[in-house]
């Protein structure tokens, strides 16, 4: 199950990028998780300060 950014609470600060091992998250003016390359490891979820990061 891959992890999915919700798109009203994302404030794309960027601090799940550099947590995520396999590159899965895409910046813009939200961000997204590519759910293909995710691993669902939960880390870029721990460190999301607005709680943005879900399961899908």
């Amino acid at each position: 199950m891959a992890y999915k950014i919700d798109p009203e609470l994302c404030t794309a600060c960027g601090t799940c990028i550099s947590e995520c091992p396999v590159e899965a998250i895409s910046e813009g003016d939200v961000y997204s998780i590519n759910p293909d390359e995710c691993i669902d490891c939960g880390a870029c979820a721990d460190v999301c300060p607005v709680e943005a990061i879900h399961p899908e």
